[in-house]
């Protein structure tokens, strides 16, 4: 594209929320700003994948091999919240209300889409609750078709493993998106979790 501001707005439109009219915006506050700032930013983005990744136990996004919740050793290893993406873990993490560990799906389960049970890798879910000793898995999916369909299926998948399954409560709007809720209503989910 010959031309650099118009090719701006359209990668900046491509970002989940953003449309044309934001993303032009953002292009000429970019534009407008000091030329360090524009370096920095462009930087930033271009070596995220090379700096961030996985980690390794739960799935979260991470610095090192283990992220920051998998290492620090106060949190309890015996409950473990499963989330369908990373925002939904950094949602419940600003409640402050949850404690203990998590496992990052990535996917929901979705068969209209060709999303089946290998998507969400169970195996991996159910090794972690047998070598880990966990207690309770709070499935903290949406409450979407989706997320109740992926929560009903974990809900079976860990059943013989003797580790009690739980749902977080309702107060969440249904197909309701974890990273929108406001932190409150959030708390007050994971406080009247029930078993599935």
């Amino acid at each position: 594209m010959d031309d650099p501001l118009a090719e701006l707005v359209m990668l900046l439109a491509r970002l989940p929320g953003i449309g044309e009219r934001t993303a032009t915006r953002l292009a000429h506050y970019v534009l407008g700003a000091d030329p360090q700032y524009a370096a920095a930013l462009g930087a930033s983005i271009a070596q995220i994948h090379e700096r961030v990744r996985h980690c390794e136990r739960c799935g979260n996004w991470a610095l090192d091999p283990l992220c920051r919740v998998c290492a620090d050793p106060r949190r309890d290893p015996g409950v473990l919240c499963v989330v369908a993406r990373v925002p939904d873990l950094a949602a419940i993490e600003k409640s402050g209300t949850f404690r203990g560990r998590y496992h990052v799906l990535h996917a929901l389960l979705a068969p209209l889409d060709g999303i089946g049970p290998d998507a969400i890798d169970v195996d991996r879910l159910i090794t972690r609750v047998r070598e880990e000793g966990v207690r309770e898995v709070v499935v903290a999916t949406p409450l979407s078709v989706e997320g109740e369909a992926t929560a009903l299926y974990l809900a079976q998948s860990l059943k013989p493993f003797g580790a009690r399954v739980s749902r977080i409560a309702s107060g969440l709007p249904h197909g309701g998106e974890l990273e929108f809720a406001d932190q409150i209503t959030l708390g007050r989910a994971l406080d009247g979790r029930r078993e599935l």
